[in-house]
C-alpha cells in the first residue's frame, strides 16, 4: 500500500513539474526560440522538397488526421547498449511532425551505469531536463568559462541556457531523464564529435594548437572516432 502511494506521489510530482515547464517554455513569448506560428497548426510535410526556412512546408488541411497530433515514441526505454551507455528517444519535428512550428519539443534520455550524454551545445532552444528515475550530475559552462554542476536527484530539474556547452552523467545504477526545448527542432552538436570526427576532418596542427598537444596525441583521438567507432 505505501510503495503504491509513494508511485502515485511520484507520478504525480512528474506531471506537476512537466506541466510547469511546459508553462515556462512554451505558452509565455519571452521564452520562445522559434518564431510564432501564424495559423492553428502547420502538421510538417517531411517528403516536400521545398527549400526549409524555420520550419517544414505544411500538410494541406485536408489530408491532416487527428494521428497527427498523438505520439507514442517516448514510452518505451531506448538501448544503452554502446560506448556511451546512453539511449535517445526524440520527440521533434522529424519525428513527430505535428510540432512543425509549434516551438517545443522533447527527448527522453535513458543512461547506463556509468553512462554520459556527451558534451554538447543546443543552438536554437533551452532545454528543461527533469530527472524521472536515479541521480545524475548536470553541468554547463558560462561563456567566462564558469562550471555550474550539481547531481540532480529523482524528481528534481534541471535548466541549460541556450547554446552553452553542458553534460549529464549517471552517478547511479541507471537513470531516466525528460528534457523540453522551446524549438521544434533544437539541434544538437556533439562538441567530440565535432571536434574529431568532422569530414573532411579539421587539419591536426589547428586542433594541437588549441589543445597545446603534440599532433600524435590529436591522431590518437581522431582514430576513436572512424566510421567503426
Amino acid at each position: 500500500m505505501a510503495a503504491a502511494k509513494s508511485s502515485i506521489k511520484t507520478a504525480t510530482s512528474f506531471f506537476l513539474v512537466l506541466y510547469s515547464t511546459m508553462i515556462l517554455f512554451f505558452a509565455l513569448p519571452c521564452f520562445s526560440s522559434d518564431p510564432d506560428p501564424l495559423q492553428d497548426f502547420c502538421v510538417a510535410d517531411l517528403s516536400s522538397t521545398t527549400t526549409i526556412v524555420n520550419g517544414y512546408p505544411c500538410k494541406p488541411v485536408s489530408k491532416v488526421t487527428s494521428e497527427d497530433f498523438f505520439y507514442s515514441g517516448l514510452k518505451d526505454d531506448a538501448s544503452t547498449l554502446n560506448s556511451l551507455r546512453l539511449g535517445r528517444s526524440l520527440a521533434d519535428v522529424k519525428t513527430f511532425p505535428g510540432l512543425n512550428t509549434l516551438g517545443l519539443s522533447l527527448v527522453r534520455i535513458d543512461l547506463g551505469f556509468g553512462g554520459i550524454v556527451p558534451l554538447h551545445v543546443h543552438p536554437r532552444a533551452s532545454e528543461a531536463t527533469f530527472v524521472i528515475k536515479g541521480e545524475v550530475l548536470i553541468g554547463f559552462i558560462s561563456t567566462d568559462n564558469v562550471l555550474y554542476s550539481k547531481v540532480v536527484k529523482e524528481g528534481e530539474m534541471a535548466i541549460i541556457p541556450r547554446g552553452l556547452v553542458h553534460f549529464t552523467k549517471n552517478v547511479g545504477l541507471s537513470a531516466v531523464l525528460l528534457s523540453a526545448f522551446n524549438s521544434h527542432l533544437p539541434g544538437t552538436a556533439l562538441i567530440p564529435d565535432n571536434l574529431f570526427g568532422s569530414k573532411p576532418t579539421i587539419p591536426n596542427d589547428i586542433l594541437a594548437k588549441n589543445f597545446r598537444v603534440n599532433e600524435s596525441v590529436i591522431a590518437s583521438i581522431k582514430s576513436e572516432f572512424g566510421d567503426d567507432h
